[in-house]
């Protein structure tokens, strides 16, 4: 440990309580990375943990990181799948748990204003006590907080309709690099003074500032809802019935698609026989005073396709939402698998998937897709058998790429199968396998952007599709957002590494 480290430690031991802060060697550890990959990235533990309990606990350690020039890496409940939390060397991580209070519930405003620690789930719970809900809802809405959600621009399975994390946060509480607080937005749904700060920090992946405090909009929640599940016998026809319910005008809440590979890891893991019924499920959830009949609409567009298709009333497809949370291969540990979170306009959505079923042919490997098909949103994932190859199916770190198809991280109910490595220099996959795997995610990005798409629909850039960045966004637009950067933490002290540099 180098003198500086040693002054760092010293400081912080001065400033934070032993019950906020620790350096405890398997604390270190479990907050050196998220849920992210690993290839390409040099695990640090950082050199502590300060469990801040309050804004004044934030300012005081960034005030800290001033002075002493360390990097501050600020984390929630570590769902990120892009790499966005993991720790960089002499760093201090900033974790945001226990600032996890409802500060005010506004019915009749249709708001609530929360601390960053508060999980997405608590939230809604206390929303529906009178009526409302908070919209977005990410897979991992049991675990996530909200500061991770507003961090990543988290979407989930309502964002066809009520828009993703972005839509629903009307104002922040921020402290800068330098310690300042600041609130930015209003809590009104309309207001246009000023330059619109709050919409810049969302999304922003904590490298313009720490985000203490969320003001967000809520919605009605429906007292009708009606859910349809629709199997089909080709996956570019389903995909074909999404296009074709925009057609007849009608938005559901709820639009998911799942093809016949995701399908057979949720029967085995769930024991469900989902595969028996059809290669492709198209889960739709309409919602509101109509819903009825805007399920009808689509029952009739669906059927049209060839389409089996639930009946009105059906307890399970209300189940099925339920499973649809948990299709990120859930009990898979006998395969090796790469995957992203790409977007497409919708008009493309049966271009694209077309178009990876042909990539994955090309390159000898097998493919799954998951898809918030309401906007557009796919999770393509990639694999090879590892029985086949004679891998270790066991979990891995370091150079490896460890699965992570979906949107977010499993219910603690359904942990997610351990990671697999990818290493063809340790006597992992042999070096060909590495290859067409890699060519095909990164063919399938290419894909995405080539049909005016995006190389992260909701996942966020993090650490791990930093090499993307510059295939979708030119030189200009990135250096600007560097200049963006530099004005708010010049010293680039706050999550360096990740999001635009």
């Amino acid at each position: 440990m180098s003198a500086s480290d040693n002054d760092v430690l010293t400081a912080l031991r001065s400033a934070f309580t032993p019950g906020t802060l620790t350096t405890d060697a398997a604390e270190l550890d479990a907050h050196a990375v998220d849920q992210g990959p690993l290839e390409h990235w040099q695990v640090h533990p950082p050199l502590a943990v300060v469990f801040a309990e309050s804004t004044q606990d934030v300012q005081l350690l960034v005030r800290l990181s001033c002075e002493h020039g360390f990097a501050l890496i600020t984390r929630g409940a570590g769902t990120s799948v892009s790499g966005g939390a993991n720790s960089t060397e002499g760093s201090v991580v900033l974790n945001l748990t226990r600032m996890n209070q409802i500060l005010a519930m506004r019915p009749e405003d249709e708001v609530a204003v929360v601390e960053p620690g508060v999980i997405n789930a608590d939230l809604n719970a206390a929303a529906a006590e009178h009526g409302l809900m908070y919209a977005p809802d990410p897979a991992s809405y049991r675990t996530s907080t909200i500061g991770g959600n507003v961090a990543t621009n988290a979407g989930g399975l309502r964002c066809a309709k009520y828009g993703v994390t972005r839509d629903s946060v009307l104002a922040l509480d921020v402290v800068l690099a330098d310690g300042t607080l600041i609130h930015t937005g209003q809590a009104t749904f309309k207001g246009v003074a000023g330059y619109d700060l709050t919409s810049l920090f969302v999304g922003s992946e904590g490298t313009l500032g720490i985000v203490v405090g969320v003001t967000v909009r809520l919605r009605h929640l429906s007292a009708h809802t009606e859910t349809i599940a629709a199997f089909f016998d080709e996956l570019t026809t389903a995909a074909q019935g999404v296009l074709d319910i925009g057609r007849a005008r009608v938005q559901p809440a709820i639009t998911e698609l799942l093809d016949r590979r995701t399908m057979l890891a949720l029967d085995e893991a769930q024991g469900s026989d989902l595969a028996q019924r059809g290669d492709t499920l198209l889960l739709i959830q309409t919602d509101g005073h109509g819903a009825a009949i805007e399920a009808e609409i689509i029952r009739e567009v669906l059927r049209a396709l060839g389409a089996l298709v639930s009946d009105p009333g059906s307890t399970e497809s209300e189940r099925l939402i339920e499973l649809r949370r948990h299709a990120r291969g859930d009990g898979i540990v006998n395969e090796v698998r790469v995957g992203e979170d790409v977007a497409v306009p919708r008009s493309r959505l049966v271009d694209y998937i077309r178009a990876i079923e042909d990539l994955a042919e090309e390159h000898q490997v097998q493919l799954k897709v998951v898809a918030h098909a309401g906007d557009g949103n796919l999770h393509p994932t990639f694999s090879v058998p590892s029985s086949e190859l004679g891998t270790d199916t066991g979990t891995g770190t370091g150079t490896g790429t460890e699965t992570r198809p979906d949107d977010d991280a499993a219910s603690p109910a359904q942990p997610e199968a351990a990671p697999v490595t990818i290493d063809a220099t340790e006597g992992g996959l042999p070096t060909s396998a590495v290859s067409r795997l890699h060519a095909a995610l990164d063919g399938s990005v290419r894909l995405a952007l080539e049909m005016g798409g995006t190389i992260t629909g909701e996942h966020g850039i993090g650490t791990y599709k930093l090499r993307w960045l510059d295939w979708e966004q030119s030189a200009e637009v990135i250096a600007l957002q560097r200049r963006i950067k530099d004005v708010f933490d010049p010293e680039r002290r706050l999550n360096p590494g990740r999001a635009i540099l």
